[in-house]
């Protein structure tokens, strides 16, 4: 696969995961591998930890923390996303128990609070997760970040994990075989639209 093909058609899989085929700890570490050589602050380089979940059980628990939060997400902002996209995120989080594996980015906390602090951060986790989920990718998984239980549950994964205190989970990917193999480049604005030169245009 080219790499434009590669970036255009990577899309979050949350309808089209196999869960019923397991996800082999070697492939997982191949993408993490990529994944860390994605751009990152200086001080940050190396701060990230990544915490993956295979064991049934433990997929559990933390399945049951996400749902309580996804609860709480729609209750609240369900009115301002898709009906299908709505259905897809349901879905996912209906079966998350099932998915062969869960993976937790993670950085050293607390969360910084200041704009260009957040910027480095996040810019420093970010592009690692990207990665790998292309990584993933070609080796013909899917990925899906469903990080509900961010919304005031973290302590509990956390204690579910032994994830320290001072350590922040940054989300939580679903990763599976995809059992679609072609996607097709999403719907997006055309180029025009969100572009300018030199200035902030009015469109």
């Amino acid at each position: 696969m080219d790499a434009v093909t590669l970036l255009t058609t990577t899309r979050s899989v949350r309808r089209k995961l196999d869960l019923d085929r397991p996800v082999s700890k070697a492939v997982l570490e191949d993408c993490l591998r990529i994944a860390q050589q994605a751009p990152a602050a200086g001080s940050l380089l190396t701060a990230q930890r990544w915490v993956v979940v295979l064991d049934p059980a433990v997929r559990q628990e933390i399945a049951a923390i996400t749902r309580e939060g996804a609860e709480e997400s729609w209750r609240k902002y369900a009115h301002l996303v898709s009906p299908r996209m709505a259905t897809s995120a349901r879905y996912l989080v209906e079966h998350l128990d099932q998915v062969p594996a869960l993976v937790l980015p993670c950085m050293p906390g607390p969360v910084p609070t200041g704009t260009a602090e957040l910027s480095a951060y996040y810019g420093s986790i970010y592009p690692a997760i990207w990665s790998f989920q292309l990584a993933l990718r070609t080796h013909g998984l899917a990925s899906s970040l469903c990080s509900y239980h961010l919304g005031g549950r973290e302590a509990d994964v956390a204690r579910i994990l032994g994830i320290p205190d001072d350590v922040a989970q940054i989300g939580l990917l679903a990763v599976a075989y995809s059992t679609q193999r072609e996607f097709s480049p999403a719907a997006r604005p055309d180029v025009a639209e969100i572009l300018s030169f030199d200035g902030w245009a009015r469109h």
